[in-house]
């Protein structure tokens, strides 16, 4: 299945939370949340909600969980086998390698002002691992690996803008970031209660255990 090329901002609405997919326009009143706070399509502003089947409350949570990190089904399929042999709750353990992705990490860390453009600067090889060149957004990163900036990148003027606007946004408490020397750690990989996005990941399991 091919990547989505289309509006985002949909993206959002149609699943009524805001996934920050445009980055610091996200947080701004341009923000298609607040200009059109209703399901895209026609007449949607007038569309009454109706009550979801349990099937359809599972999809849809599935469906936010995969654009807000913006993988692909397939993707999310590998990932939730490889939590499901995990110990520990299987639900807690997809979002946890979902938040490992070299590609969220570069983003967490501020060095890009949205999930795609992180995936776009792994992908350009302007991110190191450890000082090593690695241009797979999917990697992932284990505790205390180092994430930087190529030297040759830190002058691109948008990952400085980023640095700096992240500054503001403040840190998730389990990485460690110096954004004058554009490098960060993963001190620690993060608890269920740092992930503060609202997600019923119960509902993802249920969707793949029928």
């Amino acid at each position: 299945m091919a990547r989505y090329t289309g509006s985002v901002c949909r993206l959002c609405r149609r699943e009524q939370l805001k996934l920050f997919l445009k980055g610091d326009r996200c947080y701004t009143d341009k923000c298609a949340m607040e200009t059109k706070p209703y399901v895209p399509g026609q007449h949607g502003v007038n569309r009454r909600r109706s009550k979801q089947s349990e099937y359809g409350l599972q999809l849809r949570e599935k469906q936010k969980v995969r654009r807000l990190y913006g993988v692909q089904e397939k993707q999310f399929r590998i990932a939730f086998k490889k939590a499901s042999r995990k110990k520990g709750k299987t639900g807690t353990n997809l979002l946890i390698l979902l938040e490992r992705r070299l590609d969220n990490i570069v983003y967490r860390m501020g060095f890009a002002r949205s999930l795609a453009e992180a995936r776009q600067l792994v992908k350009h090889s302007h991110i190191l691992i450890n000082g090593k060149k690695n241009n797979i957004p999917s990697a992932l990163v284990r505790v205390e690996d180092v994430i930087s900036v190529r030297e040759k990148s830190k002058n691109i003027a948008f990952i400085k803008e980023s640095c700096e606007s992240a500054t503001r946004k403040g840190m998730p408490a389990w990485l460690s970031v110096d954004t004058e020397k554009f490098s960060g750690r993963v001190v620690a990989f993060p608890k269920r209660d740092q992930i503060t996005i609202p997600i019923q990941e119960q509902l993802i399991v249920e969707l793949y255990s029928r």
